[in-house]
């Protein structure tokens, strides 16, 4: 195939064996089933609950049993051929001779589902049914293990707890609001919390049964504390939200067909008071404070007095069918590559039962005068599956910069990441307090000074922050300002129009399209791709319409919906579709493509196995590329600063390390295959309500090794085509108008050589996110209000043609 051939002519030409589509096959789907239950995470299995035992009868209680939540909503939804709940995989179980179920059960809840579907519920947001007492009995009569299944359901634009105030001039649009709506009517106390009608559940399945089990079907952070301290409550299966096949992975690794190896990315705290963010997350619309500063997740728990008792399943916390010995076998320090720690490690399966292990290794960062965490994870790696008695030696290097703090105030130096002088320790085992000290200590005699910045998104209005003792030091305020624009007329916002054909630059003819070069001498894309020209040559035929005209979103052609790029046909510039994410490449049911639903990023960030997400990237992409789309949107890798954020399960961790290898390995896989990805939402998205205008205030020093991160993890390792802004503000700057980030810190500091896109429809200057070195705007431009302030001086042709040359080159890496 040619390149850019299916960007032009949007040809159905399939990727599979035989000349069969890849698109929803049947192997995706069986890799989506595989990640599913890797990801899942035993929280509790007293007295061997589990394994279900061969032949051993059971009983399913719970809407959730039915009404199976397959991920979040929005732009993370997966239009896919079925979606298979846990009464469908306990009943291929039960074919398959592993147990028993009863079954009267299973059709009172499959019909009570489906009657409230038929009347409006939406999935995932039905309500738990009254049971009758007889079918309890009879239930008890046939089985004693009982499993209560809970879902949970959030999505898009709004959050798991949201709240406005009626003086609030900020109002949900109306698909928000009315899912606000139902969300707080089911759910009165939040979602983090079991409903009357759950607790009154568990109380009467607890009272009349010898074993229960509990399966969270969830997409974030929820209640815990019902079933960690309750012994009539033997199992918990934390089983997310596992896409199209995760009902059959919940039935895997409960009948032992699949020993769970998943480990948590989040620490599951007592109640959601218990975590920082709580107290502030509400406090306003249009800012969040980040008080907290560095002290989020783990690094909140594990450091701050007191806070450790709050904890029920800490950070990295998963139990195994089998049993595990981990031993270090080798530490040493190097000065190649900057520093590096070089470490080994020997994992020994001392169980009968075959099973995969994650190691995970903490250091121990001297306090200093900058104040560190207690713990922090720099390296971890899974093992293949282990028999009995059979080892694995995983070799677990790590970076010396991945213990480096950023001092934005001056302590030690200024605008520095740092190493304070002081031992370094190091720690290895199961999560960050399961775990054992290697026999190996770094020690530095003076600080030593990593990297030499300047200021960059300082904090106006930020007062205060968390130090590592539990108190708050002040922070420097002032009232800056800057106006929303310069043109004489408001940004356009609310709901936009999408690009039309009317802004399509001209066609070629008929004749152009069998012979590009009977149009002219104009040199073509096609030539800057075959090295006969250079892309500057192309640039320098363009006008300042035509550059324009690339800098904004282009209509949709075959199955995309969320619009494409370049479009210039008479340079032989294809119009490059894109598609959301990133559970799966999602279309519009009305299109009639069918994807593959993988699991939400939460379960596949829980499954510590870069390899196997890499295998999902693949396979998305080839599903993006024969449906001819040329950027897949995901992965995105905000972190999970607040239980109550709405978009959590598209994120993947409270931990910058983990979401950056893991969300950088399925970057690495999409890629492998010329598609591109979108890595999302630069930066600090971290809550839904009022999300285009809310700003997030967060320290430089936060900012840095918290939520950017990630971020720089993949760009430096994996360089993704695309990176896209969020709609947010941060620090009084909408993130797609930042030249300090843009910039100055993801291009200047980091080296990106990719496109950076708007989210769709900001609430951004087209010409202030320009400037900043904002590409692209999405979903359409508006090349008027560029023209405008080229005419008036306030932006530049030489800004405006960087911005096209690198849309230009993004198209280039297509094939």
């Amino acid at each position: 195939m040619s390149k850019w051939q299916r960007f032009r002519y949007q040809p159905c030409l399939p990727l599979g064996k035989d000349g069969r589509r890849v698109t929803g096959s049947p192997s995706h789907i069986d890799l989506s089933r595989k990640a599913a239950s890797e990801g899942m995470v035993l929280l509790k299995n007293e007295e061997t609950a589990l394994p279900l035992r061969k032949g051993e009868r059971v009983a399913l209680f719970g809407k959730g049993s039915a009404d199976y939540v397959k991920g979040g909503g929005g732009s993370g939804d997966v239009t896919c051929a079925y979606v298979r709940n846990l009464c469908d995989g306990m009943r291929l179980k039960e074919k398959e001779g592993k147990v028993q179920v009863f079954g009267k059960l299973s059709e009172f809840y499959e019909q009570n589902v489906r009657k409230q579907l038929e009347v409006g519920a939406e999935p995932g947001m039905t309500v738990e049914p009254e049971l009758p007492e007889a079918l309890l009995q009879e239930a008890r009569e046939y089985a004693d293990t009982a499993i209560i299944t809970i879902c949970r359901f959030s999505g898009e634009g709004w959050d798991r707890r949201t709240i406005v105030n009626k003086d609030d001039p900020y109002r949900l649009d109306p698909t928000e609001q009315r899912m606000f709506d139902l969300s707080a009517k089911i759910f009165p106390d939040g979602d983090f919390y079991l409903t009357d009608a759950e607790k009154e559940l568990v109380r009467r399945v607890t009272a009349l049964f010898p074993k229960v089990i509990a399966v969270l079907n969830v997409g974030g952070m929820v209640d815990s504390e019902w079933f960690r301290n309750d012994d009539r409550i033997q199992g918990a299966l934390l089983a997310w939200q596992g896409g199209m096949e995760g009902g059959l992975a919940m039935a895997d690794v409960l009948t032992g067909d699949v020993n769970p190896s998943g480990h948590l990315t989040d620490t599951f705290a007592k109640e959601l008071d218990d975590y920082p963010s709580t107290a502030g997350f509400h406090k306003s619309t249009a800012y969040v404070d980040y008080e907290e500063d560095i002290y989020v997740g783990y690094r909140y728990f594990e450091t701050i007095p007191g806070k450790k008792e709050r904890v029920n399943y800490p950070f990295g916390y998963g139990l195994s069918y089998s049993e595990f010995v981990m031993m270090p076998t080798f530490a040493s320090f190097t000065e190649e590559g900057g520093g590096q720690i070089l470490l080994s490690v020997k994992i020994t399966n001392i169980s009968q039962i075959p099973g995969k292990a994650v190691a995970q290794v903490y250091a121990q960062i001297p306090q200093g005068k900058l104040g560190k965490p207690f713990r922090t994870l720099v390296a971890f790696g899974k093992t293949e599956l282990l028999g009995a008695g059979e080892a694995q030696q995983l070799d677990l290097t790590f970076p010396i910069s991945r213990m480096a703090s950023y001092d934005d105030t001056g302590k030690v130096q200024k605008s520095a990441w740092l190493l304070e002088a002081g031992t370094y320790r190091f720690y290895v085992g199961n999560d960050v307090r399961d775990n054992s000290r290697i026999p190996f200590e770094w020690t530095l005699d003076q600080t030593r000074i990593l990297e030499q910045e300047r200021p960059k998104c300082v904090p106006h209005r930020l007062s205060r922050r968390m130090l590592a003792d539990g108190s708050f030091e002040a922070l420097q305020t002032d009232e800056e300002e800057r106006p929303e624009t310069e043109l004489d007329s408001p940004v356009p916002k609310g709901t936009l129009p999408a690009p039309t054909e009317d802004r399509k630059a001209r066609q070629r003819s008929f004749l152009e399209q069998l012979d590009p070069h009977l149009g002219g001498h104009r040199i073509l894309l096609d030539d800057v791709a075959d090295g006969s020209h250079t892309l500057d040559e192309l640039i320098d035929q363009l006008t300042l319409d035509e550059l324009i005209h690339l800098l904004g979103g282009q209509p949709n052609r075959g199955v995309a919906n969320t619009f494409g790029f370049g479009n210039l046909e008479q340079y032989g510039v294809p119009n490059v579709m894109t598609a959301d994410g990133p559970a799966g490449v999602r279309f519009w049911p009305q299109c009639g493509v069918n994807t593959t639903a993988f699991p939400c990023a939460t379960a596949l960030a829980c499954t510590w196995d870069t390899e196997l997400i890499a295998q999902v990237g693949e396979a998305a992409a080839l599903e993006a590329k024969e449906n001819n789309i040329g950027v897949w949107l995901a992965p995105a890798i905000n972190i999970h600063r607040s239980p109550l954020c709405g978009r959590n399960f598209e994120y993947w961790s409270e931990d910058p390390l983990v979401a950056g290898r893991c969300a950088g390995a399925l970057v690495h896989g999409v890629q492998s295959q010329k598609i591109g990805t979108s890595l999302k939402h630069f930066c600090c998205n971290n809550k839904e309500t009022n999300r285009k205008n809310s700003d997030s205030r967060v320290s430089e020093r936060a900012l840095r090794e918290i939520y950017l991160k990630g971020f720089e993890l993949i760009v430096k390792h994996e360089q993704p085509y695309t990176i896209m802004t969020s709609y947010n503000k941060m620090n009084g700057i909408h993130t797609s108008e930042n030249q300090e980030l843009l910039t100055g810190i993801l291009r200047g500091e980091w080296g990106f050589q990719g496109m950076v896109t708007t989210d769709w429809w900001t609430n951004g200057e087209h010409y202030l996110e320009a400037k900043a070195g904002n590409d692209l705007k999405m979903g359409a431009g508006f090349p008027e209000r560029v023209r405008e302030a080229y005419d008036r001086g306030l932006i530049s042709k030489d800004e405006i043609r960087a911005d096209a040359r690198r849309i230009l080159a993004t198209i280039l890496k297509f094939e």
